[in-house]
């Protein structure tokens, strides 16, 4: 909850309100490099600085999941209307957000965290980050189905991307995207006159899927520092 800055320097013990008035207009004061006016919120997420010695609680680390998705589990955050959601699902003790999603009847790879400014990177879309599935549907595929897959279907008014697809079985497909459109594949494939049967995502750039089906773990340093270097030239939404 947003606090009023002179209320905030109170509450942890820096000043009185009178004194943290004063710092304030001798620019003192700064909420992430910012000189504050008089009146302005501090938000919990927001970096309090007095002299430019940072002040208040210390910040927790951010949380970085990867979760093996259900099938039947929604990926919402919305934990008051929706049992089988995913927040509650995990039950971690921390505020975090799926980044992207998987639809209700899919299942693999989906990876949660605390931090908003990672989410926005990984899912603009004209970041073009990699998401690996692998898919079955209900009818034998050919090396025609591959080729159109791979050169674009048009769905939801527009053709999706070109993109790689390699057929692994009689009804089994390998399929990596950049894009994030909605129910993709499915559309893609009804398009084409197949349904899809099973849907399992088994990468989302440099995370693979290394978990049983309901597990979930935090990412390593490793693979946190590979990510980083991925979204180093990304864009955040506007």
């Amino acid at each position: 909850m947003a606090t009023r800055i002179n209320k905030y320097l109170s509450e942890i013990g820096y000043c009185s309100r009178r004194e943290a008035d004063r710092l304030i207009e001798q620019g003192k004061v700064k909420i992430n490099g910012q000189v504050p006016e008089i009146g302005t919120k501090v938000e919990e997420s927001d970096t309090v600085t007095v002299d430019d010695k940072p002040v208040g609680p210390p910040k927790e680390e951010h949380v970085y999941l990867a979760l093996n998705k259900p099938v039947g589990i929604v990926c919402t955050t919305d934990t008051a209307n929706e049992k089988d959601n995913i927040i509650d699902f995990i039950g971690h003790p921390r505020r975090i957000f799926h980044i992207g999603r998987l639809d209700k009847p899919s299942e693999g790879l989906i990876l949660l965290t605390s931090d908003g400014d990672i989410v926005n990177k990984i899912l603009r879309a004209g970041n073009n980050h990699e998401k690996e599935y692998i898919v079955t549907v209900n009818r034998p595929i050919d090396a025609n189905f591959v080729d159109r897959m791979s050169r674009g279907v048009p769905i939801l008014d527009t053709v999706t991307a070109p993109c790689q697809v390699r057929q692994l079985g009689k009804k089994t497909f390998n399929i990596v995207l950049t894009q994030g459109l909605n129910r993709q594949i499915r559309r893609m494939c009804t398009h084409l006159g197949y349904e899809v049967l099973t849907l399992k995502r088994i990468r989302i750039m440099n995370i693979r899927l290394d978990l049983p089906v309901g597990k979930w773990r935090e990412l390593t340093a490793k693979e946190l520092l590979e990510i980083h270097r991925l979204l180093a030239d990304s864009k955040k939404t506007v």
